[in-house]
Parts: C-alpha cells; structure tokens; sequence
C-alpha cells in the first residue's frame, strides 16, 4: 500500500484529513438534485415540519417553490428583487412586495445573495432534517457497495465451469417484460387520496365529465393526477390558478415555472399508453403554455 504523504509542517492543518482518507472513493459525486433541494429548504422557517418539501423534492427548485410556498412561515421571511425580474410596474415603491413578486424570487433556480433573508434563528424542519439524514446514510450504503460486489464476484466460480440451468427453471428466472404497456403494474391506476391544502382545485377535478375516480386522485407510474377517463384513456392535471389577475410578465415566469413538469407528466402517462390533457380557467392561461411547448394538449375548463 503506497503510504499517505502528511509532512510536519502541515500536520495541524491536515492531520485528521489525511487520517480518514479513503482512496477507494475516488472524487467527491455531485449531490442529487432532490438532495440539493432539501438543503436549501432547510434555511427557511415552515408551517407544515418541512414535509410538503420532502413530498416535492424531486422536483426542480421552482415547481417546489410554487407548490410548497403556502406552507413558508412568510412573516418571518423577506423578500427582495435584486435582480429586477419580478417587478411590477404598477406596484408603488413604498408599497409592500405582493406575493407573486414574493413568488417569483423565492422560486429562482439561483440562489440570489440578500434576495430570501429570513428574520430569526431557523431550526431544520424535522421532516427535512429526516430526509437530509436518510439521503447521507443511502449515500454511505452505495459507496460501500463496489467492495463488496467485488469480493463476491471473485468468490464466484468462473462462467465457463458452470453447469447450465434449464431455461426458464430456478430463482434466477423471470417472466418477460411484456410490451403491453397497459399490462405492466407500474401502468395500472391505483386510486389515491386528493393532495391536501386546495379544496377547490379538488372539487374542480373531481367534476371533470366522464371521470372514473371521482374523489380520488390516480397514481400512474409512480405519478399523482387529478383525474382519469378511462373510456379514451386521458390523464389530467387540473390548473385553478388565477392566472389572469397577474400582469403578463408574472404569467410567463408561471407558465415557465410550470412547463417541465408538465413535460414530464406527458411522458410518464405516454409510456403507460395514456394521453395527457391540461385543464385551465383561462383562454390566456391556454395560450401561455401552447406559445412554450405546442405539442401539449390543452383545455380551457367550462366545468368549474
């Protein structure tokens, strides 16, 4: 084993560094984008222990922001455009920041010195907290693992002295995957219960015509929509957001803020075999998310 370079004149400095140096770890992985969420979730104060963030950190920062701003304890937080992106013009200067402006900084993919100052000593919610703790020891686990997969390949036997195993007999075997989308589990709708917090937004998606889980949200492969029409086969995500009463810079940045994820529920109910629709109140609302991505089928609501 070559020996660890720790010379006299920086052993106060490097000492304890050098001591628990592992050279099987190689270089430092970049932590997971839900990990990174979690970490910045826990500079704030929230009403809820943190556990809306820990339900929504897979997701990029803004749609978090936009989804978990609600349960921010705001009284404690202040805000301030450094930036200039989330002005609106017609709000006095002396007047105080309203919450779309608030919004719009706090759901910045960059973090922004002075722009989120939060009044007081905040304590790490204890559901945020629980989760930062759970990624680090999964992260321990899976760095552990390469040593130990390696001793038991080694242990192994070699390919080529191996009795062959009848074909489709013994532990090792598995059924084929079949190319019937509908017919894989991940794909069958499971009725869930509504998220909480918008009764409303609910109401409005338990109304949607012809729907077959009124009443329930459904989970399709690992995704909660608001609705399912079984007869065509639609997904829905339902949009109550007012999304006219904000000025139109304010609607872009939702419209943005909004867009990937429902990129990413389109693709999800597809691989199922399913369509996806978007229900919105507005014609304007319809209109902002065609000009970003026209290839998402959208529906101004008549129903609620």
């Amino acid at each position: 084993m070559p020996q660890r370079n720790c010379s006299a004149p920086l052993v106060l400095l490097l000492l304890s560094a050098c001591a628990t140096m592992d050279p099987s770890l190689g270089e430092w992985e970049e932590p997971s984008p839900r990990f990174a969420n979690l970490q910045r979730a826990a500079q704030y104060p929230w009403t809820d222990s943190g556990n809306c963030v820990v339900r929504e950190a897979s997701n990029e920062w803004p749609i978090l922001a936009e989804r978990c701003f609600r349960v921010l304890e705001r009284d404690r937080v202040r805000f301030r455009d450094v930036t200039g992106k989330c002005a609106v013009a017609s709000a006095p200067a002396a007047a105080a920041v309203p919450a779309a402006v608030a919004l719009c900084v706090f759901a910045s993919p960059a973090i922004v010195t002075g722009a989120v100052v939060v009044i007081g000593a905040v304590v790490v919610a204890a559901a945020i907290q629980e989760g930062i703790d759970a990624y680090k020891r999964d992260a321990a686990r899976e760095r552990a693992k390469p040593k130990a997969q390696t001793r038991a390949a080694s242990a192994q036997e070699p390919v080529a002295k191996r009795e062959p195993k009848p074909e489709g007999l013994g532990r090792d075997w598995l059924p084929p995957v079949t190319s019937d989308s509908s017919e894989r589990p991940e794909c069958r709708p499971v009725p869930v219960p509504h998220a909480g917090g918008n009764d409303p937004h609910n109401d409005c998606a338990d109304l949607l015509p012809q729907n077959d889980f009124q009443g329930w949200d459904v989970l399709v492969n690992g995704k909660q929509f608001d609705a399912l029409v079984l007869a065509t086969r639609t997904l829905w995500d339902i949009k109550t957001d007012n999304f006219e009463k904000h000025n139109q810079h304010s609607q872009q940045f939702f419209a943005r803020v909004k867009l990937s994820e429902l990129q990413r529920e389109k693709r999800l109910a597809e691989a199922c075999g399913y369509r996806f629709f978007v229900g919105v109140r507005s014609v304007a609302h319809k209109a902002a998310i065609k000009r970003l991505d026209p290839n998402l089928d959208v529906v101004v609501m008549d129903w609620c």
